[in-house]
């Protein structure tokens, strides 16, 4: 069998898409998932998504790790989704969808999509982290030469400590670098290494920031460019109207014979 995918990347997260509304891809199939997104066996990519019909709904938004596990919300993701939807004239600039954590609104205008993200109420403050889900799990550090840091290393002792080695959490360290902007590198669960950039990672850093008095939207600069977080703050762990706004490409489409 030939397989059609597309292949997208959003700040140099990068996924393989199916266009699934035929069901012709077994989302069970698990292991054909990590086959895919395998870097030397495969395509290549840091996860893969279907995009699937849904009622009431533009489309519907399926996520997988590259470890071919289904996965929770994927910011950076759902931007590519948004964009290959719009490519292949499924929405026109607005669109209206259902992923793994709910519904989700987006706008794409010359190659920049503004993803609407959930809503958060609750932060945890730790002596040297904050803990929040912003459609996945992320701790975030504070760090003053994230440029300098081994995120893989570093990364994966948070991940697999005691907390957080059975359900998993995503790790971000940020930096400072200027009034409204900070750096951000993540480990990602799922691909278990450091990636070029993080939907719901920077989305949680600039939560983050904003609770050391950053104002939105806030300035991200990743491994793989540049993204924007807007958001209103209405209470000291509660924001609403939650934007990750950032550019969305593809990259290239072909076959793959399974």
């Amino acid at each position: 069998m030939l397989l059609q995918f597309y292949k997208y990347q959003g700040t140099g997260n990068d996924f393989v898409i199916i266009d699934n509304r035929t069901k012709i891809f077994d989302a069970d199939n698990h292991q054909l998932v990590n086959r895919l997104c395998d870097r030397k066996f495969g395509i290549g990519a840091d996860g893969l998504m279907l995009l699937e019909n849904a009622d009431n709904y533009d489309f519907k938004m399926v996520y997988f790790n590259a470890d071919g596990k289904e996965g929770s919300m994927c910011g950076n993701g759902g931007r590519a989704l948004v964009k290959f939807a719009h490519d292949i004239g499924v929405i026109a600039d607005k669109a209206h969808f259902i992923a793994v954590d709910g519904e989700h609104e987006a706008t794409v205008k010359d190659g920049i999509v503004s993803l609407k993200m959930g809503n958060v109420s609750e932060v945890e403050k730790g002596a040297d982290f904050y803990y929040l889900d912003t459609g996945s799990p992320h701790y975030v550090s504070f760090v003053d030469n994230v440029a300098g840091m081994n995120v893989f290393a570093e990364g994966q002792k948070i991940r697999y400590n005691e907390r957080f080695k059975t359900i998993g959490t995503n790790v971000n360290f940020v930096e400072k670098i200027a009034e409204d902007e900070v750096q951000v590198r993540t480990y990602e669960r799922g691909v278990e290494d450091e990636t070029l950039s993080c939907g719901t990672g920077v989305t949680a850093a600039a939560l983050t920031c904003a609770l050391k008095g950053m104002e939105s939207p806030v300035k991200i600069k990743t491994l793989g460019g540049s993204l924007q977080i807007a958001f209103e703050k209405k209470s000291e762990n509660e924001f609403t109207n939650v934007y990750l706004i950032g550019p969305a490409e593809k990259v290239f489409s072909g076959t793959i014979e399974l």
